[in-house]
């Protein structure tokens, strides 16, 4: 039997092992298809397989990788109903927080959005950059709309969205910039920073649909 001082350190080799894993899943190291072996994980981030095992059951719940039984693990590949999903909730998320930021973001959190996408006016757009930033103005936008349930439900779809732009961005490199939005929001016309978001998620989604249906 465990002792319980040892539990709390258990579990906290599990997050750890968590979030490596995560991250190497959200950042395209770990691609659509890949087997994943206990044994290997274990090696990558040098620790044993029980943690693995425990982080990926964690990863497997939330439907990031697929168990194979008595095998291993698999990430699955990304579908065409996925995206559609993904998307289509993304659209009601940000058009709220684009309409709510137009009406009532103050001129010191317009101009701190302003400088977040500065970075898309560079001739020498580095993609890393601005897919970080891509992800930083999205969540202001959500922090603006003061609402906190709708900013919970953004982080997640948020997380989903930058692993399908990591791995189209090594397949199509063109951004797709935020100017209308942000001419919307300092104007201050709700509606148009509305149509605005809808076309800028359509546009994202229109090109994931090309990337991964061929």
């Amino acid at each position: 039997m465990r002792s319980l001082k040892a539990l709390p350190e258990q579990e906290g080799e599990v997050e750890r092992v968590y979030r490596i894993l995560k991250a190497w899943i959200l950042d395209g190291r770990m691609r659509p298809g890949d087997f994943l072996s206990e044994v290997e994980l274990a090696r990558q981030c040098e620790t044993s397989r029980t943690p693995v095992r425990e982080a990926c059951n964690l990863l497997s719940q939330e439907k990031w990788i697929q168990r194979i039984r008595h095998k291993g693990y698999v990430l699955p590949p990304i579908s065409i109903r996925d995206i559609m999903e993904v998307y289509e909730y993304r659209r009601i998320l940000e058009c709220f927080n684009a309409e709510r930021t137009a009406a009532c973001a103050t001129p010191e959190e317009v101009k701190a959005l302003r400088d977040i996408v500065s970075v898309e006016d560079r001739p020498d757009l580095d993609m890393a950059e601005f897919l970080r930033n891509n992800q930083v103005f999205h969540l202001r936008l959500g922090e603006i709309a003061r609402n906190q349930r709708a900013l919970d439900q953004l982080r997640l779809t948020l997380q989903y969205v930058h692993r399908l732009d990591v791995l189209s961005t090594q397949r199509d490199t063109r951004p797709i910039p935020h100017r209308e939005i942000m001419r919307a929001i300092e104007a201050g016309n709700v509606q148009e920073a509305g149509r605005a978001a809808a076309e800028h998620i359509n546009v994202s989604r229109d090109r994931m649909l090309r990337l991964f249906s061929t």
